[in-house]
């Protein structure tokens, strides 16, 4: 019983206690010791005297010191960091406040930016708690193990990321599959660097060991440091042949987590949700234009949080007994860590200094919420919307030529062999047995090069034959949804989806059960 439950009881006792006869008093003294587990003395004396109020809270009349000009100041900084916690954007603010004043956001006094440049993260939180929601939702994993590699590439844990230099990432996959793993749906490569946290994410139409290769070399080209090291989780699309050949030619460490701990992979799993899942969401995106979106809302992403996102970053870790303690360095944005680096040349490090000061952080801000809506319409949980065409991410025009661009093109790759000539065929049967089924696609050969065609983010094991003939989809007969029969279920004729095939099974079970339940019972009367 907590001390608040104990006080009102005793308030509630008290009066009983003192109003009541010899013998019920001893009654009531029993159930009240009984209840708060005082001593019986103790508890004698508290019932017999008259209850106490509790004091009232002390106030001491004192002048705010921070008034309304540097709350709205605070806020409209805070905002433009994307609602970052204090402890993160008051170490930023000198930076971040100049920006603001340099594109027109803010007009500060002088008493005022003193005041805003001298706030502790304590009282910044005090004037933003108001103003604070939270509400996070969770996701499906989709990670499948690899486990033909594992003896070939080495494992590195969370304790090993000492001293390392830029160059060294961490890489991930995140699923935008929304609420079930099936069909083709997009995904993304998050890649974080563990000495600098500059992070770059790139969509993916497929969910294959291909198009990682393919936006692990787009990524190079877009890192402003080259790639040194790359660790990853024991997924089949990074435990791989053509991936370790990869970085055995480029001379990139290679290496993995321990299976089933997440925490080795503990800089990417935060930008997961940090970033991605924070501005993406949890929503099922499939189809080449969620893919552009997609591609362009990255292109504005990799700016902002890169420029104008600063993070903590730990430095000391000691355990005493039972308790660890943590002590984390000043919040800077992966920018900053990376010019004090001192990992880039002469011309590097001028491009980036020009691209900080011609960013704008609202209006980077601004672009990303109209990049998010536009992603968003098609999302696959959402009302259908008509088709429309990507929403472009502008670049401001003082941005230095080279600095910020996407490093290629970003059109989904289209697994298409070329058409077949056309072979000669044998002289039809001209009866068909059992051993000579009819062809499936017979005429459907135009119909097939068309619906390969519109659908190149297919998996690419429905491209063959069995896929195509396994693959073509069919309205369950008894919910009406479309379903398809995939390659293990070839010899399956029912017309129903998995679901009502489970239900309607389970349904004639029953009924077989109640009718030699009903013969039992007629054979014994």
């Amino acid at each position: 019983m907590s001390v608040q439950a104990k006080r009102e009881l005793l308030a509630q006792t008290g009066l009983r206690y003192r109003a009541a006869p010899r013998q019920q008093k001893r009654v009531i003294l029993d159930e009240f010791v009984a209840a708060t587990g005082y001593a019986r003395k103790y508890a004698i004396r508290l019932l017999g005297q008259p209850s106490v109020p509790p004091p009232a809270p002390i106030t001491r009349s004192r002048a705010r010191v921070y008034g309304p000009d540097v709350v709205d100041a605070l806020t409209v900084a805070w905002a433009a960091a994307n609602y970052v916690c204090a402890k993160r954007l008051v170490p930023f603010l000198p930076e971040l406040v100049a920006s603001l004043e340099r594109h027109g956001h803010l007009t500060l006094s002088a008493e005022v930016r003193t005041q805003l440049l001298t706030l502790s993260a304590a009282t910044a939180d005090r004037l933003l708690r108001p103003l604070r929601e939270r509400a996070r939702p969770r996701s499906i994993g989709t990670t499948k193990a690899g486990t033909l590699l594992k003896h070939k590439v080495p494992i590195r844990t969370f304790a090993e990321w000492d001293d390392v230099r830029p160059g060294f990432m961490e890489a991930d996959l995140v699923a935008h599959c929304g609420t079930r793993a099936e069909g083709p749906y997009l995904s993304s490569l998050v890649l974080t660097d563990v000495a600098t946290g500059w992070t770059e994410c790139l969509p993916l139409l497929r969910h294959g060991y291909d198009d990682v290769l393919r936006a692990l070399d787009q990524a190079r080209g877009l890192l402003p440091f080259p790639l040194r090291g790359l660790d990853t989780d024991n997924g089949g699309e990074f435990l791989n042949f053509p991936l370790l050949e990869y970085c055995a030619r480029a001379e990139i460490t290679f290496t993995r987590g321990r299976a089933y701990r997440k925490n080795d992979q503990c800089y990417v799993e935060q930008k997961n949700g940090s970033i991605v899942r924070q501005i993406v969401g949890y929503d099922r995106f499939e189809g080449e234009l969620a893919y552009h979106q997609l591609a362009e809302l990255y292109r504005a992403l990799r700016l902002y949080v890169n420029v104008f996102q600063p993070s903590l970053k730990l430095a000391l870790k000691r355990r005493e007994g039972s308790h660890i303690y943590r002590r984390y360095d000043a919040a800077r944005t992966p920018l900053q860590r990376l010019r004090a680096a001192a990992v880039l040349d002469e011309a590097g490090r001028t491009r980036l200094v020009a691209l900080a000061e011609a960013l704008d952080p609202v209006q980077a801000l601004r672009q990303l919420h109209l990049l998010q809506a536009a992603l968003w319409r098609h999302a696959i949980a959402s009302p259908p919307a008509p088709p429309a065409p990507p929403v472009r991410f502008i670049l401001p025009d003082a941005t230095p030529a080279g600095a910020v661009e996407s490093g290629g093109d970003v059109s989904p790759p289209v697994h298409l062999r070329p058409p077949h000539p056309e072979r000669p065929r044998r002289r039809e049967a001209q009866m068909q047995t059992s051993a000579t089924p009819p062809d499936p696609f017979a005429g459907e050969a135009d119909t097939i090069d068309a619906w390969l065609a519109a659908q190149p983010e297919r998996p690419a094991a429905t491209r063959s034959a069995d896929g195509i003939r396994t693959e073509r989809r069919q309205r369950c007969q008894g919910c009406g949804d479309p379903f398809s029969v995939f390659p293990l279920e070839r010899e399956r004729t029912s017309a129903y989806c998995a679901r009502c095939g489970d239900e309607r099974r389970r349904a004639q079970a029953r009924a077989r059960m109640q009718a030699l339940r009903a013969r039992r019972r007629t054979g014994a009367g």
